[in-house]
């Protein structure tokens, strides 16, 4: 699809909701600074067709990207940035090292994208042999909360493993050159070491985590409500583009990512419809299981309350 159809498209998605919603939200030239990672389709499309641009006409928009969601985190609490996305787990130890951020959203689950992964020919049959082995994963990620939970379903300890923190990159070669035994990890690199021939799941997420993703903001943007309102729009326009425009999408996120256009239809296929809005009670409690199950393994220095540092809506 051209940029000029691909736009006409785009213009008729939500119009009438976005306008009845949030006029005049953003008058101020400055910056708006939002973190990303390869796996935030929603973000990378929004980036790609410029829909934020489109909603706060004369605000500059700056994109970071990210290789997880500890360091775009890290970046939000420091100023670097003001918005951006990650998975369930990156938030918790945030507070819990007393991060200043804020939960203003989220996306539905995705109970398909992540995996514990082992090389192929790996002796590992099942998660019950995982006592001992060296498993690489990123700390504080989604795939540190997905490697609890398994650890918990085959009755081990979590000192029954060895844990390796690598970041993703790192830990990618390190699987492959056989340093360790097993990898925690999300999609795209989950699609792309399976697709790759070197690697098998030993187990999915499916029926262990949600894989819930979070946007949060920095204090300075929550005071601006409208401007939150029309960053959801422009992420959930984004959202309803990747499902009427497969194809299209596909090939926009392959240039992004540098990643093969195998590996990113397998991503998308997994990926379920992800419309953003302001966090529910619900989810809010999800994720407090998150954090209590990190708290009682002795991950995080102290127990914290989910809801402290989630964004009201007016």
């Amino acid at each position: 699809m051209s940029t000029p159809n691909r736009r006409s498209v785009l213009g008729g998605i939500l119009s009438v909701t976005a306008a009845s919603w949030w006029p005049q939200a953003r008058a101020s030239s400055a910056p708006l600074r939002i973190g990303f990672q390869k796996g935030s389709i929603n973000l990378t499309i929004t980036r790609s067709l410029k829909l934020v641009e489109q909603r706060l006409p004369g605000t500059p928009v700056q994109w970071v990207e990210f290789p997880a969601g500890p360091q775009l985190l890290e970046a939000l609490a420091v100023g670097s940035i003001e918005f951006g996305s990650v998975g369930d787990s990156p938030p918790v130890f945030a507070q819990a090292a007393g991060k200043d951020i804020v939960y203003v959203g989220a996306e539905p689950s995705k109970p398909d994208t992540s995996a514990l992964l082992v090389r192929e020919g790996s002796p590992l049959k099942s998660i019950a042999d995982l006592r001992a082995k060296r498993i690489a994963l990123q700390k504080g990620s989604s795939a540190h909360h997905l490697l609890v939970q398994i650890v918990r379903k085959a009755g081990l300890q979590w000192s029954d493993i060895q844990p390796i923190y690598l970041a993703p990159a790192d830990a990618r070669a390190a699987f492959e050159r056989g340093s360790v035994d097993a990898w925690s990890i999300w999609d795209p690199y989950y699609a792309a070491a399976e697709l790759d021939g070197k690697a098998r799941p030993l187990v999915t997420s499916r029926g262990l985590t949600s894989n819930n993703s979070f946007y949060l903001a920095s204090r300075g943007l929550v005071q601006q409500e409208a401007v939150l309102r029309h960053l959801f729009a422009a992420l959930t326009e984004a959202d309803v583009y990747v499902h009427r425009n497969r194809a299209d999408t596909a090939k926009q996120y392959a240039e992004f990512s540098g990643l093969g256009l195998a590996t990113v239809l397998r991503v998308l296929e997994r990926r379920p419809r992800s419309p953003v809005g302001p966090l529910t009670p619900a989810l809010v409690a999800e994720q407090q299981k998150v954090a209590d199950a990190f708290h009682e393994l002795g991950l995080i220095p102290k127990a914290i309350r989910v809801a402290d540092i989630v964004w009201q809506p007016a």
